[in-house]
């Protein structure tokens, strides 16, 4: 019965969050999918890869679909012996997108009881941190690996605190799992933010120790940190092993080249540029936006409904209602730093003040962890607009280069603030034999809030309310047409000012009536909670909605075969197809083979091919890459394919190669070579693997060469030359995995032209195969194998030590002690 008593409000609590994922996400019931663009154009991309596993029971490891090929380490692979994935599984049981949403509670629900949050505030809390904008956004437009990562951040952190609280065992076990998901989640740029917080806690917590000359719990603590990371790390070791290997050869690592397409001199010592870093930075003003969410016009496509001053301009100049309404449905209201926001990252006006509140009243001193969190945090989201430290960064601080988007580090401060609002719930409950102190504490944060407020309603003048794109809206619509959307930007800002506002002063209201008396704990717990929730859905339900939801067939096939691709399609043999217009869009991967794609993660040759040569119109790279259909846009909007005759085919013997010493050689030949005829070859680099590059040996041209076979991860090729000869092959040149093989044989091939392979073929008639056999799986799946045994061990070895060993260990004490 103790037991049952112990753990049914746990259960209560688990149930209301499975209720509340499904009531905001209803339409799963019903089964329709959420419609997710960034999930759309991952399923074009995986498209190659999904058809493969269905016919072949076997997982590729690679794509010819997109960007002439690339690994799909980070485009869903599964790896061998992925248990954790399993476990991942297990939790995430609700349909999408709801599972993530329970993701978010049943984490930060773990980490509040932690923090010794009893299990009602803890309800509330979790419900609050899952239902910030942000959380909800990410979940809409398709993010959904960034939102699995996210989700598992506050089990990491439970785990961290536990450990500096001295329980090990069930500390250490709750990290190395949550650290294991976490991993597995696959969206390292939210580990990495994890990772800067849990630098911050760590550095509180040591502190503390030495501070106390508690030293040897501080190497303790520590030793078991080290463990369960090892072990977490070691159990996802294939994703990590293989994202590692092929991240040196994506746009995430630095450029091998000197020299910009423009033909400036490249300076940056970054792995990226900073202005592409950079991009996404909050502004400094519109961070005000987590406790008033459209005071920087909240969405770049925002419902200003039929009572803004756009629906009445609109109908002013002729527009018919029914045209007005859906006009004025996806207005351009947002006028921030950041190039385009599907919804603004408001935290809550009623988090906020409950914050603000823990600050005044919470003793513990952890309280300013999570402070330190959000403020160094929100400082870094600002990227180019506080330069100083973002720079810093960049330029010093490992791996922070090679994120993008940094406005998204706001999720730690996401976190901190409702942590934080709990906090400061508990704390002012707590203190209920204190009234002087509740209403000391009450009065500080109302003033404090509300001052933030007014102040911000009196600045107003200080804004311009003017956006990126309104010089494009003059030209278009003219200036009457700006003039109103200022206009409603300005009743916006009101608007919400004014919702905030309220919503403290409601707030403040109920916490009062508490000191006096007039509502029990229950009911003021209750009411705050309500309007903390509501607050937050009822913003959420303006960016995601049912409106969201379509039939699952349409997920599953996300884009119409058009006229165009139909008329490529008919065409059988093995090519590849250039979208002019979507050169980064999944789209096209989802028919044919593409040089374009979709993935942040994209090989940076192909896209140092396309910035330096394609972009500029030099067709001998299409011609190299075996182009043979070009999607082209007439002024109807009716896509056109026009076929490459020029196109070098599958494989081709060439006459001589050009040898130079760097790839800045190998680009800059390119803007002139000949690729039927001549191979440029970097002799400083891969002489090793073509040692008859420097002889001036006459290379036969006579031969053919024929593919036989095409699988995503196999090619087969028959050639028939009556002398030696080099060929080249149109497929992307990758020395991690793919392996050449003449007659069975393995032999050496190299990278030419930039990207492509090449090899020497003895004269006759022979078979040449290339197979994707990477070695990084191989070692990956035996490091996951044994540290998943070893994970089990430790759970087991760890439940028995405390449940058995230490219990009989205090039973014998306390016979000692009788």
């Amino acid at each position: 019965m103790k037991i049952v008593n112990k753990f049914y409000p746990h259960a209560l609590v688990i149930l209301g969050f499975i209720l509340v994922s499904l009531i905001y996400f209803y339409p799963v019931l019903q089964g329709k999918q959420i419609f997710q663009s960034d999930i759309a154009q991952y399923t074009g991309m995986a498209k190659e890869q999904n058809d493969f596993r269905a016919m072949e029971n076997a997982e590729p490891y690679w794509t010819n679909s997109a960007f002439g090929g690339m690994p799909t380490y980070q485009l869903g692979a599964n790896y061998p012996y992925d248990f954790v994935g399993k476990i991942d599984d297990v939790l995430r049981f609700l349909p999408r997108p709801a599972d993530y949403l329970f993701l978010y509670f049943f984490g930060f629900y773990g980490l509040l009881l932690v923090l010794k949050t009893d299990p009602l505030k803890a309800f509330i809390g979790a419900i609050a941190f899952g239902f910030s904008t942000y959380m909800i956004i990410i979940l809409g437009v398709g993010h959904n690996a960034k939102a699995h990562a996210i989700a598992y951040i506050p089990l990491v952190i439970a785990g961290f605190i536990l450990v500096f609280q001295k329980k090990y065992i069930w500390g250490g076990l709750l990290t190395m799992f949550a650290v294991a998901l976490e991993v597995n989640a696959n969206h390292f740029q939210m580990t990495y933010y994890l990772l800067i917080f849990l630098l911050i806690l760590s550095g509180y917590y040591a502190f503390e120790f030495i501070k106390n000359k508690e030293y040897k719990p501080l190497l303790i603590s520590i030793g078991t940190l080290i463990v369960a990371g090892i072990f977490a790390i070691g159990a996802n070791a294939g994703n990590l092993l293989a994202t590692s290997e092929y991240a040196k050869y994506s746009i995430r690592d630095k450029s091998e080249l000197t020299f910009n397409p423009d033909g400036s001199k490249n300076e940056t010592t970054a792995s990226m540029t900073t202005d592409y870093i950079t991009e996404y930075s909050y502004g400094i003003a519109e961070s005000l936006n987590l406790i008033a969410p459209r005071i920087f016009g909240g969405s770049s496509h925002e419902n200003v409904g039929t009572d803004s001053r756009m629906y009445a301009f609109m109908l002013e100049k002729g527009v018919p209602e029914g045209q007005a309404k859906d006009f004025v449905s996806g207005m351009p209201t947002y006028w921030g730093d950041q190039p385009i926001v599907s919804a603004p990252a408001y935290i809550g006006a009623v988090v906020f003040f409950l914050a603000v509140l823990a600050l005044f009243i919470d003793e513990r001193k952890i309280k300013y962890v999570f402070l330190s969190g959000a403020l160094f945090t929100l400082v870094l989201s600002w990227g180019k607009n506080f330069s100083l430290l973002t720079n810093f960064f960049i330029e010093y601080v490992p791996m922070y280069d090679k994120f993008r988007a940094v406005s998204s580090i706001q999720v730690i401060l996401e976190l901190c603030f409702p942590v934080l609002a709990v906090m400061g719930l508990q704390s002012f409950f707590k203190a209920k034999d204190e009234p002087k102190l509740q209403q000391k504490a009450l009065v500080q944060t109302g003033v404090f809030g509300l001052g933030i407020l007014v102040i911000l309603l009196i600045a107003k003048s200080f804004f311009h309310f003017t956006g990126a794109s309104d010089q494009y809206f003059m030209e278009s619509y003219g200036p009457d047409f700006v003039d109103a959307l200022k206009e409603d930007r300005v009743t916006m800002y009101y608007a919400d000012l004014l919702r905030s506002g309220f919503l403290i002063v409601v707030t403040f209201v109920v916490l009062w009536m508490f000191i006096k008396n007039r509502f029990s704990q229950t009911t003021t717990l209750i009411v705050v909670g309500i309007v903390m929730i509501f607050d937050l859905f009822f913003v959420d339900k303006k960016y995601v909605s049912a409106k969201d939801f379509v039939s699952p067939v349409q997920i599953a096939a996300p884009f119409q075969e058009t006229p165009a691709d139909s008329q490529i399609l008919k065409d059988t043999s093995i090519y590849r197809v250039f979208d002019l217009q979507g050169q980064l869009q999944g789209r096209s991967s989802y028919f044919h083979k593409t040089i374009g794609g979709y993935s942040a993660v994209r090989p940076r040759r192909m896209q140092q091919l396309y910035d330096y040569q394609i972009a500029k119109n030099n067709l001998e790279i299409l011609n190299m890459l075996n182009v043979k259909y070009v999607i082209q846009v007439d002024k109807e909007g009716n896509q056109i394919p026009t076929v490459n005759p020029d196109a070098n085919g599958n494989a081709w013997f060439v006459s001589s190669v050009k040898l130079v010493n760097k790839p800045d050689d190998v680009m800059k030949a390119l803007n002139t070579l000949d690729t039927k005829k001549v191979a440029v070859f970097n002799v400083h680099e891969h002489e090793g693997k073509f040692p008859n590059a420097r002889l001036k040996k006459p290379w036969d041209t006579s031969g053919t060469i024929k593919v036989v076979e095409y699988k995503p991860n196999y090619i087969k090729y028959k050639s028939d030359n009556a002398k030696d000869g080099l060929a080249v092959f149109s497929e992307m040149y990758y020395k991690n995995g793919w392996n050449a093989y003449i007659d069975g044989q393995l032999t050496d091939h190299f990278p030419v032209d930039y990207v492509l392979r090449a090899m020497e073929i003895p004269g006759g008639k022979h078979t040449i195969e290339f197979k994707f056999e990477p070695q990084v799986i191989k070692t990956g799946g035996t490091i996951t194998l044994i540290s998943s045994i070893g994970m089990l061990l430790l759970l087991l070895g760890g439940v028995y030590f405390e449940k058995f060993f230490r219990k009989d260990s205090q039973s014998n004490n306390g016979d000692t002690q009788k």
